[in-house]
């Protein structure tokens, strides 16, 4: 949805509303909407997961396959992400509307998970500068509700969490990843003078501007994507990164609280 679709009259009550406080599904301006996460759902894939944030679903698939490594990092293994939007949002008006948005939102997963150092890629390699094993993260997104981006890092790395490596054959081991870190991102959308995490899609429309912080289990910055044409103050910079890294706290806690939930017992 463009800012255009939003009329002016509910474009203005939003910004009263959140600039006193409120939002129009009555969370607090810090508040995540409820998540639900499902590991293990495509039989295919290496590794897969489901993420249902607020009515935002994404559903994200693992399959490794052996390749040749990139020649700036012959001893690792190669990673590519990419997203698409299943069915195209329906406001879309033109049909290739979407691929700007599901680029973005591809590299803004792809370089959390590189700059968060998530997976020891080095473990990856079979033949340094030969043959190393090449991860492809797949993004479907299902529904969009607003803020993707978090959803999207939630679904890409509970995917990698429950991937199991192939062997040479490409028959599935017991073997996981080297996952190393759980880096997550949390989005803040800025209506007037009011920060809200967990944008929905109506306020994604209206908002001035958006910033999106990948942290890492040390609460480190490890990227920053900032959206949209509004600016923001180095106070209301600072204030995000703060407000961010609990919202990350949250967002490990829940997918660490359904990865243990769905160990078999």
């Amino acid at each position: 949805m463009s800012a255009e679709v939003v009329s002016q009259i509910n474009r203005d009550y939003m910004i009263r509303l959140a600039e006193k406080g409120g939002r129009l599904d009555d969370r607090s301006k810090d508040q995540f909407r409820q998540i639900q996460i499902r590991s293990g759902i495509i039989d295919t894939a290496d590794g897969s997961a489901w993420v249902n944030l607020g009515s935002t679903q994404v559903i994200a698939g693992v399959k490794m396959n052996l390749g040749v490594p990139y020649p700036d990092h012959p001893d690792k293994g190669a990673l590519s992400v990419s997203a698409e939007f299943i069915p195209p949002p329906s406001h879309q008006g033109e049909a290739n509307s979407p691929r700007d948005d599901a680029i973005e939102l591809a590299r803004v997963v792809d370089r959390g998970i590189r700059e968060g150092n998530a997976l020891d890629m080095s473990q990856l390699c079979i033949t340094a500068g030969e043959e190393v094993w090449v991860l492809f993260i797949d993004l479907q997104i299902i529904n969009s509700d607003g803020n993707l981006f978090d959803a999207s890092m939630l679904a890409a790395m509970a995917a990698l969490d429950n991937t199991r490596m192939p062997d040479s054959d490409g028959n599935l081991t017991e073997k996981t990843l080297p996952l190393v870190k759980m880096p997550l991102c949390a989005t803040t959308v800025k209506l007037g003078h009011a920060l809200l995490v967990d944008p929905t899609y109506q306020e994604e429309a209206v908002c001035d501007s958006r910033l999106t912080i990948t942290l890492d289990e040390d609460g480190h910055v490890r990227a920053m994507q900032k959206g949209l044409c509004g600016s923001f103050t180095i106070h209301e910079i600072e204030t995000m990164i703060e407000n961010s890294s609990k919202s990350v706290d949250h967002l490990r806690n829940t997918l660490k609280n359904a990865s243990s939930s769905q160990q078999p017992s």
